[in-house]
């Protein structure tokens, strides 16, 4: 088994590179893959960059020239759901464009013209590993299993948080999972996107965001390396 782990924030790909073996560096499409050994388990741990292009990029040269068997995303998302606040962890149930709008040709908000699937489910194995880790590395923090919406947007109005949650029901939203969940699922690759709350994903979200970003990451640090440990 290979284990591709996309992480969002340089912070939480560096730690992750100074715990394990790195064998060999590979870059392409101007991104670093670190290919060795982390907790006993064949990784390759990349940072993608930001935005739904370089995470979709990212995710298929995993598992073209990987040939990684499970992709872990982590990173932070902006929170959706009433209930959720700052430092709760989200863990995808699914993950949907939220900007993909083809309602002038007939199709719901969201959906992918010509595709079967345009919400993409995460791996339920991998899901229920991700909320046992949770538990056991911080039982403090409030851990969520949901919807993640994303779109190439950061998320800082009422107005459009609003939007998300009366449209899609989302419980966060971000600028990656959704295009690494449909490389994946056009691969038939198992997943799952983990992201930690930094901000309401209202007019606060801009001054929250910075201030959380470093908690975050030593969250999916912790989050990551327990997955694998457990790992069979």
């Amino acid at each position: 088994m290979k284990i591709g782990i996309i992480g969002a924030m340089e912070i939480e790909v560096t730690t992750l590179k100074s715990r394990m073996n790195v064998e060999r560096v590979v870059t392409k499409a101007s991104m670093e893959f670190n290919e060795g050994t982390l907790e006993g388990k064949e990784v390759v741990v990349v940072r993608s960059g930001i935005g739904k292009v370089n995470a979709a990029v990212c995710a298929q040269i995993l598992v073209d020239v990987f040939n990684v068997d499970i992709i872990i995303n982590s990173g932070i998302a902006g929170g959706i759901h009433d209930d959720i606040e700052i430092g709760d962890l989200v863990i995808s149930s699914d993950v949907l464009h939220h900007d993909m709008d083809a309602t002038g040709f007939g199709y719901g908000l969201g959906v992918i013209p010509q595709m079967e699937c345009s919400d993409f489910v995460a791996d339920k194995e991998l899901v229920e590993l991700a909320q046992e880790v949770c538990k056991e590395v911080d039982p403090s923090i409030t851990t969520r299993v949901g919807r993640i919406v994303t779109g190439d947007q950061f998320i800082s109005g009422v107005e459009k948080k609003t939007w998300l949650k009366e449209n899609f029901s989302g419980f966060c939203a971000e600028m990656e999972g959704a295009a690494i969940a449909q490389v994946a699922y056009l691969n038939e690759t198992r997943f799952v996107i983990i992201r930690a709350i930094s901000d309401k994903a209202d007019s606060t979200a801009c001054e929250d965001y910075p201030q959380f970003e470093k908690k975050a990451a030593e969250h999916a640090v912790a989050l990551v390396t327990g997955m694998l440990r457990k790992l069979a």
